[in-house]
C-alpha cells in the first residue's frame, strides 16, 4: 500500500503537470522548482513513513559483496531523497519514444516480483507482477506506432513504483544494475546540456538524452525498444544473481 500511494502521488504530480500543458496548449506545465520540490516532499515522507513503520533500515546493502554499510539516518534519509528524486525523472526522460519507458520499465518489475517473491514479501510481489501486466496490457496500444501515450502522469508514477519497491526491499543500490538505462538517458543529458554550457554552443551528441541520439544515427524506434530493454532484462538477472547471498 505504502509503494502504491508513493507512486500514485508521483502520477498525480505528472497529472497536474500534463493537465496544465492541455489547458494552456503549450509544451509546459509546472515548472522545474515546483515538480522539484512536491517530488521531494513526496520522497522525505515515504522514506519517514517506512521508517518509522519498520520496513527499512538505515543501512545500505551493497549487492554481489553481501556486505552492509550502516549509515546515519540524516544521511541517508538526504541519500534517499537524491535517489528517488532521480530515479524518477530518470524514467521520465526515458519515456520519449513510442514504448519505451514501457518496455525498459517491464523487466525491471519482473525483477521485483522475483525478489519479493524470493524473500517471501508477497505483497511487493503481487504489486509489482501486478504492475508488469498492466505494462503487458499498455504495450499493444504504446508499442510503435504508438495509440496511447502515457505523458508525465504514467512516468512518473513508475519512477515512483521502481524507487518505492527499491527501498520498500531496503535494496536501493540495485537500481544502478536494473536501471542502467534510466542512468545512460539522464546521464547523456545532462552532459549535453553541461558540454553545451561549457563550449559555448558544442555538442556531444546528435541530439539528447540517448535514445534520440541514436534515432538520428539510424536506429529505428522498434531497434531502440528491443536494444534497451533487452540490456534491461540481462541488468536484472545480473542483478538478482547480485543479491541472492543476502
Amino acid at each position: 500500500l505504502y509503494v502504491f500511494l508513493f507512486a500514485l502521488v508521483f502520477g498525480i504530480i505528472g497529472f497536474i503537470d500534463d493537465f496544465q500543458k492541455l489547458r494552456h496548449h503549450a509544451n509546459e506545465g509546472l515548472t522545474a522548482p515546483q515538480k522539484f520540490l512536491l517530488q521531494l516532499a513526496a520522497a522525505i515522507a515515504f522514506t519517514v513513513l517506512l521508517r518509522n513503520s519498520g520496513y527499512l533500515t538505515h543501512t545500505l546493502y551493497i549487492p554481489f559483496f553481501n556486505v552492509e554499510f550502516p549509515m546515519p539516518w540524516w544521511l541517508y534519509m538526504a541519500f534517499a531523497a537524491f535517489v528517488m528524486v532521480g530515479t524518477v525523472n530518470a524514467v521520465n526522460l526515458t519515456d520519449g519514444i513510442d514504448g519505451l519507458a514501457t518496455g525498459v520499465t517491464m523487466p525491471v518489475m519482473l525483477f521485483f516480483t522475483a525478489v519479493a517473491c524470493f524473500w517471501g514479501q508477497l505483497e511487493l510481489g503481487i504489486f509489482s507482477a501486478g504492475l508488469f501486466g498492466g505494462l503487458c496490457g499498455f504495450l499493444i496500444y504504446n508499442f510503435h506506432p504508438a495509440k496511447v501515450f502515457m505523458g508525465d502522469t504514467g512516468s512518473l508514477f513508475l519512477g515512483g513504483a521502481v524507487c518505492g519497491l527499491a527501498f520498500a526491499l531496503d535494496i536501493p543500490l540495485v537500481l544502478i544494475l536494473v536501471g542502467i538505462i534510466y542512468i545512460l538517458e539522464t546521464l547523456s543529458d545532462i552532459l549535453q546540456v553541461g558540454y553545451f554550457k561549457l563550449t559555448h554552443g558544442k555538442r556531444i551528441f546528435r541530439m539528447a538524452p540517448l535514445h534520440h541520439h541514436l534515432e538520428l544515427s539510424g536506429w529505428s524506434e522498434v531497434k531502440l525498444f528491443c536494444v534497451f530493454s533487452g540490456v534491461t532484462l540481462l541488468a536484472c538477472v545480473l542483478a538478482f544473481l547480485g543479491i541472492m547471498g543476502r
